[in-house]
């Protein structure tokens, strides 16, 4: 960790609260490149804390999704960390 060489696509007007703080804390870490939101949406489901967690692989990184009350976001990561590793990651920003 340490250079802050990666960057957070801020694409869209609409993100899910406090996730944009918590991916500018995620992008610093030196193995991931580009972290984009993508679309939002509004679920029958709710999860009461902010969730974010892997879903799949995509071709240089991992599709997330974010989660707080009845809204969730796709989050696309570039990295060349493992899955494992990228969750160890997200783990330690979501805590903090």
């Amino acid at each position: 960790m340490g250079n802050s060489s990666g960057r957070v696509v801020l694409n869209h007007s609409t993100h899910i609260p406090g996730l944009i703080s918590r991916l500018e804390k995620l992008v610093k870490h030196d193995e991931i490149s580009t972290i984009t939101p993508g679309v939002i949406a509004s679920v029958r489901s709710h999860s009461p804390h902010f969730k974010l967690k892997v879903s799949v692989p995509i071709r240089g990184g991992y599709k997330l999704i974010a989660r707080q009350g009845k809204t969730v976001q796709e989050v696309f990561i570039l990295t060349t960390l493992a899955q494992d590793l990228l969750e160890a990651a997200i783990a330690q920003v979501i805590k903090k």
